[in-house]
């Protein structure tokens, strides 16, 4: 993995934790959504994948490197209309850490030309792909921490 920058390996390992942390939930528990709640866990992992495709790829002008499923029900504002079964669940643990292999390699390749800047909530303001893969961690914790006080929940 030589050219690719440290941020898309740790990024890749926070995501092997969270599969650790959700290893022993059921689908029923992946799918829940507790009171005071609006969405669920498998939505929240689901959604670390579709927020960098559309950091990345998207804002750079270039189409989305996971299926259709995997992106625009989980973009940010949406929450979950339908219950995802045990087969659905490990693809979209495969994509989680799959996309991070194939953002490695399309970064290291260059494809990156061009960036929409974007200034997202909490003060950040994104000028470049590098700003957006070093965004990533930031937003990654704040689903852990989601996804950690679901797990209570369920």
């Amino acid at each position: 993995m030589t050219n690719t920058p440290a941020t898309i390996i740790q990024i890749k390992n926070t995501r092997a934790f969270i599969l650790e942390l959700v290893k022993d939930l059921t689908t029923e528990q992946l799918n829940k959504i507790p009171a005071g709640f609006n969405n669920n866990i498998i939505w929240n992992i689901a959604h670390l994948t579709a927020a960098q495709q559309n950091l990345c790829y998207v804002r750079s002008g270039l189409t989305v490197t996971v299926e259709e499923k995997y992106f625009t029900p989980f973009l940010s504002g949406t929450k979950p209309v339908k219950f995802i079964e045990k087969g659905e669940i490990a693809s979209i643990f495969d994509v989680l850490l799959n996309s991070m292999d194939r953002l490695a390699t399309d970064y290291s390749s260059g494809i990156f030309l061009k960036f929409d800047p974007w200034n997202k909530r909490y003060g950040m303001k994104l000028n470049s792909i590098e700003d957006a893969i070093n965004f990533i961690p930031f937003h990654e914790g704040m689903h852990i921490g989601y996804i950690m006080a679901l797990k209570k929940l369920v």
